[in-house]
């Protein structure tokens, strides 16, 4: 009798796990775009004084993305922001103000499935997505297009390393990157075949490896969602020119907690990559 109930139980777990994992098969895709931590806009520019504009922008695949145009006075250069998995363009006003004061110009698009942005969020699409935005820098900004920047937080350092090797930009900033998802996904879930079940890969260590622009990765070493050693990583796997900016804070509000160091090492690097104010 106990062993029948040894047996049965190693069956149910058995039974369990292997649930487990053809959840997290079917439904990764969910678990890494998390557009429906907000899909409404909760504020615009205006409430921080910010001068903007609503941009809609088409992309290859015909969706329509939402996006804020916001010029800064006498810019040094204009930014494509691309920001992580959750939320949408209007939770991001106090890197819009930061961005600013650096005397960027900033277009922020929403990926598709985020905020206002049609579609459903994939990993193809998170680049044709980009592909809009840098698009439409080029063509409607009147911005010198050898004075572009491409700036990526969390997820969204990923989608512009991956961006960065189809394009030119004058400089790229990866901050909070992580190698690649499965990789993440492996520490995150260590009991889990995270590497073999992963069908999104996001591999930025890749990609930073074949550009050629200046690339300044930013992580803080008290991140408690995308460890210090991945921004180490990216950084080591990118080529040169580049720099490592280390900032503390958590992974949401680190950029705040350290500004004391997190502008001036911005204002810094892009002083070096040939954008002076």
């Amino acid at each position: 009798m106990q062993l029948n109930r040894v047996l049965r139980l190693g069956a149910v777990l058995a039974l369990s796990y292997v649930a487990i994992v053809l959840l997290m098969w079917l439904f990764q895709e969910r678990l890494l775009f998390l557009p429906g931590v907000g899909r409404e806009h909760i504020a615009t520019p205006d409430d921080i004084g910010l001068y903007w504009r609503a941009v809609e922008l088409t992309t290859e695949d015909d969706l329509t993305l939402d996006a804020w145009w916001l010029p800064a006075e006498n810019p040094r250069a204009a930014m494509l922001f691309l920001h992580g998995n959750a939320g949408n363009i209007s939770h991001r006003l106090d890197s819009l103000e930061q961005f600013n004061q650096l005397g960027l110009s900033v277009l922020i698009l929403d990926y598709r499935g985020y905020g206002q942005s049609e579609g459903r969020p994939s990993e193809r699409g998170t680049a044709l997505d980009a592909d809009a935005g840098w698009q439409w820098l080029q063509a409607e900004s009147g911005h010198d297009p050898e004075r572009l920047v491409i700036f990526g937080r969390s997820l969204g350092a990923a989608v512009a390393a991956e961006l960065a090797t189809r394009t030119d930009p004058a400089a790229l900033i990866l901050e909070s990157a992580f190698r690649s998802v499965p990789d993440l996904g492996q520490q995150l879930y260590p009991w889990l075949p995270v590497r073999t079940l992963a069908r999104l890969t996001y591999p930025t260590v890749d990609y930073v490896a074949q550009q050629n622009a200046p690339v300044l990765v930013i992580h803080s070493e008290d991140d408690e969602i995308i460890p210090f050693a991945e921004g180490q990583a990216v950084y080591e796997a990118a080529s040169a020119p580049k720099a490592l900016l280390v900032i503390e804070g958590d992974h949401n509000t680190g950029f705040l907690r350290s500004e004391r160091v997190y502008l001036p090492g911005i204002d810094d690097f892009l002083s070096g990559a040939g954008l002076a104010r």
